[in-house]
């Protein structure tokens, strides 16, 4: 640390014993071991105390690593794909059924056809949402429709 010689150290002994004498030198070299002691002592205080801050730093950070992992797990751990499906399909039914309620109530029911005896008979229209549909089903056994109502239904009112 001061990097002192021997033949600096024989100097300082002789100095010291010119000037502080034989009979009390042992005495003052005692006490400056005692002073050299206690520093020494409190410096290797300080360094473990130093240590031992930068430890509780370290534990810390540490500490909240693990936290940050563990709810980080427990997130993992309590994810449910199932109910998070069915969220976003409640979602999407609760868009569907909103805009299905915003348009309005004419365009969505099928319009009726005019009894062919009240009604001439006019051209079909060329528009394709208006025109009643071509496809119509052969009546079954079973069906609660009469004939004449069947027939009314086609565009012509002729029966097929």
């Amino acid at each position: 640390m001061f990097e002192i010689g021997w033949g600096e150290l024989l100097i300082i002994g002789v100095v010291a014993l010119i000037a502080i004498g034989p009979k009390e030198l042992p005495t003052v070299f005692r006490t400056l071991g005692q002073w050299t002691n206690k520093l020494r002592r409190m410096a290797s205080e300080f360094q473990s105390q130093f240590q031992e801050a930068m430890r509780e730093a370290e534990m810390a950070d540490l500490k909240k690593q693990v936290d940050d992992m563990t709810s980080q797990a427990q997130s993992y751990a309590s994810f449910d794909p199932v109910a998070e499906v069915r969220r976003e399909l409640d979602s999407t039914q609760q868009q569907i059924e909103s805009a299905m309620a915003d348009t309005p109530a004419a365009s969505t029911s099928p319009p009726v056809a005019a009894e062919p005896s009240a009604a001439p008979a006019t051209a079909p229209s060329t528009d394709p949402a208006i025109a009643p549909s071509t496809d119509v089903a052969a009546p079954s056994s079973g069906s609660s429709e009469p004939p004449a109502a069947a027939d009314a239904a086609k565009p012509d009112g002729k029966p097929a």
